[in-house]
């Protein structure tokens, strides 16, 4: 009888499969809930936007809506001003957050009245599958498409 001191190749063949069986199970589930991830961080900032555009347009109202997104932010330490007004996270002041690109277009008027807030996935079907926008009226709107949010899309329930 042979003393046996290891496994058989057989054995390890079969531990490789069922390892591999198993991730391509476990990865598709792991992409598509960091998809929705990104999406939910991403709704969740244009609505941080909203109410930090609010508030700016409280705070300075001969500004009104501030021109830039960026001056809804600013770097630590902070001293609040009309162009940073330290309100939201200055990485999403700078327009990128959790696989989205965040876009603000306001109506160049002083005082401002009016703006409008999209986020793209930086890779559709990637980072996120939808687009997502808002304006003044704070009604967050998607577009399942990833690209062509208006104001006429579908509204978030």
């Amino acid at each position: 009888m042979r003393n046996r001191n290891g496994f058989s190749l057989i054995e390890l063949l079969l531990v490789v499969a069922v390892i591999l069986i198993i991730s391509a199970i476990a990865v598709p589930n792991f992409l598509r809930s960091r998809l929705r991830a990104n999406e939910s961080s991403a709704v969740a900032s244009i609505g941080v936007i909203n109410t930090a555009a609010v508030t700016y347009s409280m705070t300075y109202p001969d500004m009104g809506f501030p021109a830039t997104l960026a001056a809804l932010g600013g770097a630590n330490p902070c001293s609040a001003s009309s162009t940073q007004a330290c309100l939201v996270d200055d990485l999403l002041a700078q327009g990128i957050k959790s696989g989205y690109s965040f876009v603000w277009a306001g109506d160049g008027a002083v005082p401002s009245v009016t703006y409008t807030v999209s986020g793209t996935p930086q890779v559709v079907g990637s980072s996120g599958q939808r687009m997502f926008c808002t304006d003044q009226t704070s009604v967050i709107r998607y577009d399942a498409s990833g690209s062509g949010c208006t104001n006429a899309s579908a509204a978030l329930d």
